[in-house]
């Protein structure tokens, strides 16, 4: 059976060969280098645009028109100059001065301003070179000796004439350095509206661009990678509904095709490892049916080999016994001690076979598990111990003991032989001592079982006998074997492998604690019943989540 289930054993998974055509990494590898491409030529054009416009706004708001404002006001602050100067030199008034005192403070920072705004500029900083020129030219012939004269009036009759003309040159050139910097002002004004179009258009582009990038990329990833994926989701979900025979067609990039290869070679190999399954399953299920025959034939075979053994042990026994008493005074001491040993052999066989009928029968005979009080139980065992506890003068003491779920008759054997070693293992010279108790444990069950809402107990049975060295805690448990001889202490030594085959039969464990130093201590764990308490509480707790 093992050989052929492991020759018709499917191979071992292997991957399926690269496909031919370009993956999905390389796809998008260079649709995005593409993109970034465009997407960075577009975006030099906007810069380029922008710094453009920015360049030509500046140029018309920073300097052209702040130069234009300061040429007039360079022109006002020269009339209130010619206005004071005439004025002084009519009158003769001083105050007609304060005017022209002003209008100098105010040309000098027109003229400032204007070195500034139209440095660089060949026509502009010629034009202002003249009317500096030309102011200075009034200034000098007819401004400074006026304002200089004790008798104005007469030096301004003289040069009337000649001031007037001067000055009208002097507004003909500021008239012509307002004619020019407004044809600055202009040209700049036309070529912002000029940029402003072009950069408008510059980002509908862009924008026209981006939006067939992202349209482009979305229907790329939509045929390319959503649908075969797609696809494959729709293949897979079929093989994991249970349809094994259902093929993944391969579809779209290689490395998509690749994990469906892959997909559908796991397919494959499921397939066939759930048909060696449902195969061995069958097998199993008729050597289950086989097994359980046979146990059932053992089972009956244990009951009349013990019944067949046991009567030629009882005639053995008989017949000896009456050959002691019909020829006993034939018989010398020697031969009377041979007839005793058989049948104290005979004896000892029928309660070794008794022994390992109980210990073969520990989880076998289902007999239905019920509710244990275990103070009950223990006083019980107590009683049916009475001959030795009272041959002994042994005292045994236990606690207000749990309520166990189990076998009453198997835990009383658990119980009878735990108790009964104690009895039986006493120290020299001292009566047994023996103290039964009980406290909760964690429950070792899966976390949301049905087993794991029961608490769970630990019972210890301590004594002041002879002990259990910690090498031989262990060892004990092995059925047959012993610490000591049958002339120390009789026994077959089953007991406490059948206490420990009745513990682990109900789902608990049992040991010896090393760690009690006043005698031997037996712990053993057992599932107990669900209290109203936890039960309450749980309740409770259900009750609270479904109101939250």
């Amino acid at each position: 059976m093992q050989s052929a289930e492991e020759g018709s054993r499917p191979d071992d998974f292997r991957p399926a060969r690269e496909r031919a055509g370009w993956s999905t990494s390389r796809w998008l590898g260079t649709g995005t280098t593409v993109a970034l491409v465009v997407l960075l030529v577009l975006g030099s054009c906007g810069t380029w645009a922008l710094v453009r416009s920015t360049s030509v706004n500046q140029r018309l708001a920073d300097r052209w028109s702040p130069a234009l404002i300061s040429s007039v006001r360079m022109e006002a602050a020269l009339v209130n100059q010619e206005t004071g100067i005439r004025g002084y030199g009519l009158a003769g008034d001083a105050s007609f001065l304060s005017p022209y005192r002003s209008g100098l403070t105010q040309q000098k920072t027109a003229t400032k301003k204007l070195k500034e705004l139209t440095a660089g500029d060949t026509r502009a900083t010629a034009d202002l070179a003249r009317v500096d020129a030309l102011a200075e030219k009034w200034h000098a012939s007819v401004a400074r000796p006026i304002a200089a004269a004790p008798d104005p009036t007469v030096l301004a009759q003289e040069r009337a004439e000649s001031g007037r003309a001067q000055f009208d040159a002097l507004r003909t050139a500021l008239r012509v350095q307002q004619e020019h910097i407004s044809s600055e002002r202009d040209r700049a004004r036309s070529d912002l509206a000029s940029v402003a179009g072009m950069r408008n258009t510059v980002f509908t582009v862009i924008a026209a661009v981006v939006l067939a990038v992202m349209a482009l990329a979305f229907a790329g990833l939509r045929l390319g990678v959503q649908r075969p994926l797609d696809r494959l989701r729709a293949d897979v979900r079929k093989v994991a509904s249970g349809d094994y025979a259902h093929a993944l067609a391969p579809t779209g990039p290689a490395d998509i095709q690749v994990l469906a290869g892959d997909v559908d070679a796991m397919r494959r190999r499921l397939a066939e490892d759930l048909e060696l399954k449902d195969r061995a399953r069958a097998v199993l299920d008729a050597q289950t049916v086989e097994l359980r025959r046979s146990n059932e034939e053992l089972e009956q075979f244990a009951y009349v080999a013990s019944h067949d053994l046991q009567e030629p042990l009882r005639k053995v026994a008989s017949f000896c016994q009456l050959l002691e008493r019909r020829y006993a005074e034939q018989l010398d001491d020697r031969a009377k001690q041979y007839i005793s040993f058989a049948v104290d052999g005979a004896n000892r066989m029928q309660l070794l076979i008794n022994d390992l009928l109980t210990f073969s029968r520990v989880g076998r005979l289902h007999t239905d598990e019920q509710q244990v009080d275990l103070t009950d139980l223990v006083g019980r065992t107590v009683g049916d111990l009475d001959v030795a506890v009272q041959q002994t003068g042994a005292t045994v003491t236990y606690e207000d003991l749990p309520t166990v779920h189990g076998q009453p008759t198997q835990l009383g054997l658990v119980l009878q032989n735990l108790i009964s070693n104690a009895i039986k293992f006493r120290a020299p010279d001292t009566a047994p001592v023996i103290h039964v108790a009980a406290r909760r444990v964690p429950n070792p069950g899966r976390e949301g079982s049905e087993e794991a809402r029961r608490p769970f107990w630990e019972i210890s049975v301590a004594d002041n006998g002879i002990g259990i060295a910690p090498e031989y805690a262990e060892r004990v448990f092995v059925i047959f074997q012993r610490l000591h001889t049958r002339e120390s202490y009789e026994g077959n030594g089953i007991g406490l492998a059948l206490c420990k085959k009745i513990v682990e039969h109900h789902g608990g464990s049992i040991a010896v604690d090393t760690t009690y130093t006043s005698g031997t201590r037996f712990v053993f764990t057992l599932p107990g019943v669900e209290d109203e308490e936890t039960a309450v509480a749980e309740e409770q707790e259900a009750a609270g989540a479904a109101e939250e």
